[in-house]
Order: C-alpha cells, then structure tokens, then sequence
C-alpha cells in the first residue's frame, strides 16, 4: 500500500474555496491578500485563517455550499486520482479549507479520505468561527504522521502534492514532495516541480 495526500484548494481545485465565498460577499479582494501572504508563509496561517472567515461572517450555509458544489476541477483531477488508485494508493486530501466543499469533491474524485475544517453556523448563518483538523501550520504534517502509523506507511511509499507555505510540514515525512504551481518556499523544499496546471504530469513523475 502507498499513500498520496493532495491539497484541495490550487491543487486538486483551481481556486481558493474562500475566495469564491469572499466574492459572494464582494470582499474577494480582501480575502485574496490575505490568502497570498498566508500561503507565501508571511503569515501564521491560523491567524490568518481565523480573519478571513470572520469576515464572512452572515453568509448563508445554503449559499456557502451551492458556491462550494460549483467549484471548478483541477484539469486533470479525476485522471490522475483514479490512476494513482490503481497503481495501489491511498489517496487522501488534506485542506485548510471546509468540508463544505471537500466532502463533495472526496465523493466526486472517488477519495479515500479527506481532513479540512468546519465553518461555524447558527442558524444558517456563518457565525464567523471556525474550527477543525487543518487549522495550523504544521496540522499537515502532524495528520500525515499519524495516517502513515495507522496504515504502516514508510516516508518511501508516500507521495504529497501541495502549493502553499501551510504544504510544507508534509514534506518532512514524504520521499515524494510536489509542488505544483506553488510558492517560492514550497518550491524550494520541493524534488518535483510542476509549473504547469495539469495533474496528469505528476504521473510522469513516480
């Protein structure tokens, strides 16, 4: 068994999922600053995670998950998932983003598992918090240590795919470390580097 674990959002989804939702409220550009250094590693990610769904406060659940049902595929997605599934992985996500969207898309792709965060309702409504499993800079890293002790997964038979500074506490435990179309500081602790919006190359490269 072999383990491969994408991020959702720039990488298995060609977006930010809180941009989308930001744009609903028409504070995208607000929330993609912020997005931009967070994932550069200028900012603590669950500082910057927690001012970005605060200001998304009052959004209706509903609307929350019919923008999330939306969200455009990576090109590529579906192929590569299902070819990594035949060649004998485990093929998980792992996102600082919401199970309002990567539960759908677990069960669009066909994933085995995903690991992301809960946005806080009440009534409905976005109440502005959020809590979860992909919540700190290191949350990555730490869930992947425990999958690998569950499923008795060596550093040699995991494979992880990310863009963004909150991708790089996977690296330390994987052989096979993608950055695609990531930031200068993924890419710099990266040994495949993928430039080009298409998943289907990361298969070229195992």
């Amino acid at each position: 068994m072999k383990l491969a674990v994408f991020d959702f959002d720039s990488t298995l989804m060609d977006g930010e999922t809180i941009e989308f939702l930001a744009r609903e409220v028409g504070i995208e550009d607000k929330v993609r600053d912020i997005t931009t250094r967070a994932m550069q590693g200028e900012l603590d990610f669950f500082e910057s995670l927690q001012k970005r769904v605060l200001l998304l406060k009052g959004l209706k659940v509903d609307t929350v998950n019919k923008i999330c049902e939306g969200l455009p595929l990576m090109p590529g997605a579906i192929e590569t998932v299902q070819e990594l599934k035949k060649r004998g992985y485990k093929v998980v996500c792992f996102s600082g983003g919401f199970k309002n969207a990567t539960v759908p898309f677990a069960e669009k792709l066909g994933l085995d598992g995903e690991f992301s965060n809960i946005l806080h309702s009440k009534d409905g409504i976005l109440t502005g918090f959020v809590g979860g499993e992909m919540m700190f800079n290191d949350s990555k890293g730490q869930m992947l240590k425990r999958l690998q002790k569950i499923l008795g997964i060596t550093h040699a038979d995991t494979l992880v795919i990310g863009d963004g500074a909150n991708d790089l506490s996977m690296f330390k435990y994987a052989d096979n470390r993608v950055s695609f179309c990531g930031k200068p500081i993924l890419e710099k602790e990266a040994n495949i580097i993928i430039k080009e919006k298409d998943l289907r190359l990361i298969l070229k490269t195992i």
